[in-house]
Formats: C-alpha cells, sequence, structure tokens
C-alpha cells in the first residue's frame, strides 16, 4: 500500500532509520569519531547525510519496514 505519509509517519521512519543505520555500521561510525579531522562541525554534516538517505525510500518501502517493526 502506497498511502502518503503524514508528517508523523516521515518522523517516525526517519527515527527508525537512523537507530537502524547506527546500529549496523557502528564500528564505522566510530571510525569517523575518532578520525584526526572529526570535529563538533562534522556531528551535524554526519547526521544531515543519514537523514538524506532515509528519503531515498518510496512511501510502499516506508510502509512495508515501518508495518514490519
Amino acid at each position: 500500500q502506497d498511502t502518503p505519509s503524514t508528517p508523523q509517519d516521515e518522523t517516525d521512519f526517519e527515527s527508525f532509520y537512523l537507530k537502524q543505520v547506527t546500529t549496523e555500521f557502528a564500528d564505522d561510525l566510530d571510525k569517523l569519531r575518532n578520525a584526526s579531522d572529526f570535529t563538533e562541525k562534522s556531528v551535524p554534516i554526519l547526521i544531515d547525510a543519514l537523514k538524506v538517505t532515509a528519503g531515498m525510500y518510496s512511501e510502499g518501502d516506508k510502509v512495508k519496514v515501518m508495518g514490519k517493526r
């Protein structure tokens, strides 16, 4: 079912997606955080980059993922 998302649905999916990504890529994220060029300014850039990837999923994919939680 490809029903349009409400703003709350989008927020719920983004939160779920970010949790999954940070769990799956925890080792890689630790490497980034420990890099010599990683600064406080890097954190919002990293978060924004991760959030952008959540937007690449179709409405149908989001519904499927959220329905299977």
